[in-house]
C-alpha cells in the first residue's frame, strides 16, 4: 500500500456485510459500507434466532477469531436452549431467542464505534480496471465509490421478486425494495450466476393468541452465553411457545394446493430442502399427522409474533385459515405474511477458499449472495471475506480455514468445491471431524489465529490466557493417581464424572464450570478424539494417491451413492482431485482405505 490506508468497500447490510466492515476496518482499513437502507442493519426477516446445530459452532467461531455475532446475540439473547444435551459433545448446540431490535442496535453501534462509513444507494455496476481488478462500485444515482478491494454481501435482494399466492412483487424481504442492474454488471463480467428461493412465516399479533392452549417451550436452567468474553447466565426474559399442525390445517392445505405458487410452477428458484414450506410438507408426507410450530416473540416492544414451522407462499386468505386451525389461534390476526422470495446468487464454484472470485482479483463475494442460507453462515462468511480482502490490500497472506479447523472451513469448502443445488445450510453432518470442532472448544482452536490476524483484542487474549492455564491446571490434576490410575483414565469410564471426584481433588471446585466441563469432554474422549486428528492428518498426507483408471466403484464397501456418482463422472487421478470435484472427505477415506488395502492393484 506504499504507506497509505487502504480502502474496502462492502456492498449490502445484513449479517455478512456488517462482519466482512467490522473485520476490515478493525484491521485498519477505511471502509464503507453502501446499503439500500442505512437503518437496516443486521435485520432478521426470518426467525428471530441464533444459533442450533452446527450453526452454534458457527457463531463461537466467529467470536473465537474476533468477530461480532457472538457478542451481539448474549446482548440480545431473551432465551436460551441446549441443543442434544442428550447426545455427545460434537453435536450440543445453543439456540438463542434474541430481541432482534436489540442485536440490531448492537451491530449499528460496533460499526459507528469502528469508524465504518455508512452510504445509502443501489449498486449498479462493478468497476474493474484496466488490469481486470475490482476497484469500486457506481451507485444507480451515478456516484462512484472506489476502493481497493469490493465484497459484495447482497443477501437476497439481487433481482428479488416476492411471491404470496398469485401476488408477485417486484420487492426484497419484507418491503424492502430489490435490488436491480448489479446482476447483468456481474453477467457481463462472466460470471456465472443461478437462481435460489427461500420463504419466511406469517407474523402473528401477539394479543389476538390464547396463550394458554399453547406448550411452554422453557430454556436452559443453567448459565450459558455464546460469547467466550461474555459471563454466562440464565436467561429468563422470555419464553419460546410451541404448538402442532392437525388435520384441519393439513386439509386447509390440500384444497389449495393448486393456488401455491410453490407447487404450480409460479416459483422457478430452487428453495432448501432442509427447511420446507409447510405446504411442501404437508404433500411430501401425507401420512404425517402434525407438524411442530414454534411461536417465536421478535422483540420487546413489538407486538409481532413469528410462527417457526409454518414457513408457506399460499395467498394471505389461505394463510389466515390456515392459522386459525392451529390450537391457541383461533382468532389470530396476520400482521405480516408468509412469502416466498426469489433472487440470484453467484455460483460459488467459481471462488477462491478466500470467497474471492478467480476471474475478478479483488471482488469478494459472502452469505446468501453465494448461494448459502442462514445469519449464520452469511456472518462467517462476512468475517472470512472481510479478513482476507484485507489480506489482500496489506499484502499479506490470506486466511483458509481446513475442515479439520473450523465449521467455517466446511461451509467454505463446500460450497467453493461442490456444486450446490440449494441454498446451503450447516449441519453437524457434514462435519467429519465434528467431535474436534466442539462449540465449547472453539476458543482453543482459533483465538490463536485470530490474535495473528490482529481482529483478537488485548483484553480478549489475556482472557484467553488465563482459561488456557486454568485448563492446564484442571488436566494437571485429573492425572494425579487414585488408587493407583489416575483420574483423567477413571473418566473414559461412563459410570464416573468429575463431580465424583471433588471430595478428593477439592481444588477443582476453584475452577469455573466452563473449563471443568471442557476438560472432563478431553479425557472422556480422548481416544475418539485422537482418533479423528490422526484421520485428519493421514487425509491430509494422501492428497497424491493414486486412483487407478477405470476403478469399480462399487466394489469400495461403505461408499456413498452420491461418492460412487462423482468418481464415476470425473474419473479424477488422484484423491486430492477427488476431493477437489467434491468428493465427502469420509467417502475420501473409506476410498484411502480401500486403495492402501490393496482393492486395487
Amino acid at each position: 500500500m506504499n504507506g497509505e490506508i487502504g480502502t474496502v468497500v462492502v456492498v449490502g447490510s445484513g449479517h455478512a456485510a456488517v462482519e466482512a466492515a467490522l473485520a476490515s476496518r478493525r484491521l485498519g482499513l477505511e471502509t464503507t459500507i453502501v446499503a439500500l437502507n442505512v437503518a437496516k442493519v443486521s435485520s432478521m426477516p426470518c426467525n428471530p434466532s441464533i444459533g442450533g446445530p452446527g450453526k452454534a459452532q458457527i457463531v463461537s467461531e466467529i467470536d473465537a477469531l474476533g468477530g461480532e455475532m457472538a457478542l451481539a446475540t448474549d446482548h440480545a439473547t431473551t432465551s436460551m436452549r441446549l441443543l442434544n444435551a442428550s447426545k455427545g459433545p460434537a453435536v450440543q448446540s445453543l439456540r438463542a431467542q434474541v430481541d432482534k431490535k436489540v442485536y440490531a442496535a448492537h451491530m449499528r453501534r460496533a460499526l459507528g464505534e469502528a469508524g465504518v462509513r455508512m452510504v445509502q444507494g443501489m449498486v449498479r455496476d462493478i468497476l474493474v480496471g484496466k488490469d481486470g481488478r475490482a476497484c469500486g462500485v457506481r451507485l444507480r444515482d451515478g456516484r462512484e465509490l472506489r476502493g481497493d478491494v469490493v465484497v459484495l454481501a447482497t443477501g437476497v435482494y439481487l433481482e428479488s421478486r416476492v411471491i404470496i399466492g398469485e401476488k408477485i412483487l417486484d420487492s426484497g424481504p419484507i418491503g424492502e425494495p430489490a435490488s436491480h442492474g448489479l446482476s447483468a454488471s456481474l453477467k457481463g463480467l462472466g460470471v456465472v450466476m443461478g437462481r435460489f428461493k427461500t420463504g419466511t412465516s406469517p407474523r402473528i399479533k401477539r394479543g389476538s393468541i390464547s396463550w394458554g392452549e399453547l406448550s411452554i417451550e422453557e430454556g436452559t436452567d443453567r448459565p450459558y452465553a455464546f460469547s467466550f468474553m461474555s459471563k454466562p447466565r440464565v436467561w429468563e426474559s422470555e419464553v419460546c411457545y410451541s404448538t402442532y399442525t392437525n388435520e384441519a390445517t393439513h386439509k386447509v392445505i390440500r384444497k389449495n394446493v393448486h393456488r401455491s405458487p410453490l407447487l404450480n410452477g409460479t416459483i422457478e428458484g430452487i428453495g432448501p430442502r432442509y427447511c420446507p414450506s409447510i405446504e411442501d410438507k404437508v404433500v411430501r408426507f401425507p401420512h404425517r399427522a402434525r407438524h411442530q410450530i414454534y411461536l417465536e416473540i421478535e422483540c420487546g416492544d413489538s407486538d409481532d409474533v413469528y410462527l417457526l414451522g409454518l414457513s408457506t407462499s399460499l395467498p394471505e386468505d389461505v394463510q389466515l385459515e390456515m392459522v386459525r386451525s392451529l390450537p391457541g389461534m383461533a382468532r389470530a390476526v396476520i400482521s405480516v405474511p408468509g412469502y416466498a422470495i426469489e433472487y440470484d446468487y453467484v455460483v460459488p464454484s467459481q471462488l477462491r477458499p478466500t470467497l474471492e472470485l478467480k476471474e475478478i482479483p479483488g471482488l469478494f463475494t459472502a452469505g446468501q449472495i453465494n448461494g448459502s442460507s442462514g445469519y449464520e453462515e452469511a456472518a462467517a462468511q462476512g468475517l472470512i471475506a472481510g479478513i482476507n480482502a484485507a489480506m489482500t490490500v496489506m499484502g499479506k497472506e490470506p486466511v483458509v480455514l481446513q475442515r479439520d479447523e473450523a465449521y467455517i472451513g466446511v461451509l467454505i469448502d463446500d460450497i467453493t468445491r461442490t456444486p450446490i443445488r440449494e441454498p446451503y445450510r450447516m449441519l453437524t453432518g457434514r462435519a467429519e471431524y465434528r467431535l474436534l470442532l466442539r462449540q465449547s472448544n472453539a476458543d482453543t482452536r482459533l483465538t490463536p489465529l485470530g490474535r495473528r490476524i490482529g481482529l483478537v483484542s488485548d483484553e480478549r487474549w489475556e482472557c484467553f490466557r488465563i482459561k488456557e492455564g486454568q485448563m492446564e491446571t484442571a488436566r494437571a490434576l485429573l492425572r494425579k493417581r487414585r488408587g493407583g490410575e489416575a483420574v483423567w483414565d477413571l473418566l473414559r469410564n461412563p459410570r464416573y464424572s468429575l463431580a465424583d471426584f471433588f471430595p478428593e481433588i477439592p481444588e477443582l471446585r476453584d475452577l469455573p464450570s466452563g473449563v471443568l466441563s471442557e476438560v472432563e469432554i478431553e479425557a472422556k474422549y480422548q481416544g475418539f478424539i485422537e482418533r479423528q486428528e490422526r484421520e485428519a492428518r493421514r487425509l491430509a498426507r494422501y492428497r497424491g494417491k493414486a486412483i487407478p483408471p477405470g476403478l469399480d466403484v462399487a466394489r469400495v464397501v461403505g461408499l456413498s451413492k452420491e461418492g460412487q456418482d462423482k468418481l464415476r463422472k470425473h474419473s479424477p487421478a488422484t484423491l486430492g482431485r477427488a476431493l477437489e470435484i467434491g468428493l465427502s472427505p469420509s467417502d475420501a477415506m473409506i476410498l484411502l482405505a480401500y486403495l492402501r488395502g490393496g482393492g486395487e492393484r
